[in-house]
């Protein structure tokens, strides 16, 4: 039996969590695809591909759902202990993923571990 990973969401230092904010912003069909989809990820993990998933840069991952029209990304890291934590999502507009939204996960990214690794006493 294959073990599957955790799925997290981010929240900030004051335990906001725009990537749920965001997710719950989604009409219901959507959202129930995106949840999907997530399920997919924790399942497979890192052996999850295309269509569902690819690489973007220095170890961010998009989570691709698509529901007719509408292209929604979810952006994630993996964490050390089969974790991911997802960080941030956005409606698909254009051909190429937004700088900005690639910059806000690494953000997150750094944000996290550093609080995390504060509180671990510097141990991850």
């Amino acid at each position: 039996m294959t073990e599957t990973f955790n799925v997290e969401f981010y929240e900030t230092a004051e335990t906001k969590s725009p990537i749920l904010d965001f997710v719950k912003s989604l009409d219901v069909k959507l959202r129930a695809k995106v949840f999907r989809d997530l399920g997919l990820l924790e399942k497979n993990g890192n052996n999850l591909g295309m269509p569902f998933s690819r690489l973007l840069d220095n170890g961010i991952f998009e989570l691709r759902t698509k529901s007719g029209s509408n292209n929604v990304r979810l952006l994630y890291f993996f964490m050390i202990g089969k974790t991911i934590l997802v960080t941030n999502g956005f409606k698909k507009k254009t051909q190429k993923t937004p700088t900005r939204e690639i910059t806000l996960a690494k953000k997150y990214r750094e944000e996290y571990l550093l609080r995390k690794s504060n509180v671990n006493g510097g141990k991850n």
